[in-house]
């Protein structure tokens, strides 16, 4: 990577691509599909909520992009949602560029997806494993195209549970959060090497925004009814994190910038990782090795009853 400060700026035109942003009404996502659109990427904002998402698209839009995204619904909670979006995408178009899975949660109270998984599992990963598996035909049937994960420094205190996925015993809720965030790192490398395995032009790579200031922080405390805790969050957030338009460069450097490697990561490079322009980073090398990454596979291809060819 360059060492000069990588910014929107250094995006290059996207003139005729098409983009898939998951979780696109804030944070990341939002900052995310308005550099996209701005460089001429035909935008699909996939988000639950489609009343915030139409605000968001109309902010885009009022901005002034090159390209006016589109809204979609799409819930990563419900695999029937998952299967109902990404049919009618490949139903309505041929190619997909980018497919940029960005949506998550973060230390949530427990809860279920509507398939009975724990959310934070099934939605920070099982949800975009099956999106994915599902858009494959027609990310693999365009050329450059590539998959971006957006991941978190959190994953470092993850550990696979795969005897108990679902955290029916002794759930807690940061232990969850930070398995599902190894298991997007999990995902990233085994479909990076099934991909380098059987030859396919898609590029794969992760990213990590470091700390940003988003809606995540502080929506965990909202859930449990703390809105002293939400409110303090939000203020620290202000002081400590950096912006969610600097939080979104990692991801995007993925996903547009000349060389990236397949199975690359990054994520800012200034103090702790936490802040900073995007540089190329290191997963866990104790956590992300390639034998958890091939059991992650095979249970998630059972719990979502798809087999997902590369």
């Amino acid at each position: 990577m360059r060492k000069k400060k990588w910014t929107v700026d250094d995006i290059p035109l996207q003139g005729g691509k098409i983009a898939v942003v998951t979780g696109a009404n804030s944070g990341l996502g939002f900052n995310t599909t308005r550099a996209l659109a701005n460089k001429g990427t035909k935008v699909i904002m996939a988000c639950r909520n489609l009343e915030k998402g139409e605000m968001a698209r109309q902010r885009i839009i009022n901005e002034g992009v090159a390209v006016e995204p589109e809204l979609w619904h799409l819930d990563l909670a419900s695999l029937g949602s998952v299967k109902e979006f990404a049919l009618k995408y490949s139903t309505a178009h041929e190619k997909l560029d980018l497919l940029i899975n960005n949506a998550g949660l973060m230390a949530i109270p427990y809860d279920r997806t509507e398939d009975g998984f724990e959310m934070q599992f099934g939605v920070n990963h099982l949800g975009h494993f099956a999106l994915t598996a599902i858009l494959w035909p027609v990310l693999s049937a365009t050329e450059g195209s590539r998959v971006i994960q957006v991941s978190s420094l959190a994953h470092r205190i993850g550990e696979m549970r795969f005897e108990d996925i679902n955290w029916e015993k002794g759930y807690k809720k940061w232990g969850a959060y930070g398995m599902s965030k190894l298991a997007n790192l999990l995902f990233v490398r085994e479909l990076a090497n099934r991909v380098t395995e059987n030859g396919s032009g898609v590029t794969v790579a992760a990213a990590h925004p470091g700390w940003a200031d988003t809606e995540l922080q502080a929506k965990s405390a909202k859930m449990e009814g703390k809105q002293l805790g939400a409110k303090a969050m939000n203020l620290i957030n202000k002081v400590m994190a950096q912006s969610g338009e600097k939080g979104a460069l990692p991801s995007l450097y993925a996903a547009t910038a000349d060389g990236v490697e397949q199975g690359a990561y990054f994520g800012p490079g200034g103090l702790l990782k936490m802040q900073g322009w995007p540089v190329a980073d290191s997963p866990s090398k104790k956590l992300v090795t390639n034998e958890a990454a091939a059991q992650l596979w095979k249970v998630s291809e059972a719990l979502t009853s798809l087999e997902f060819k590369v």
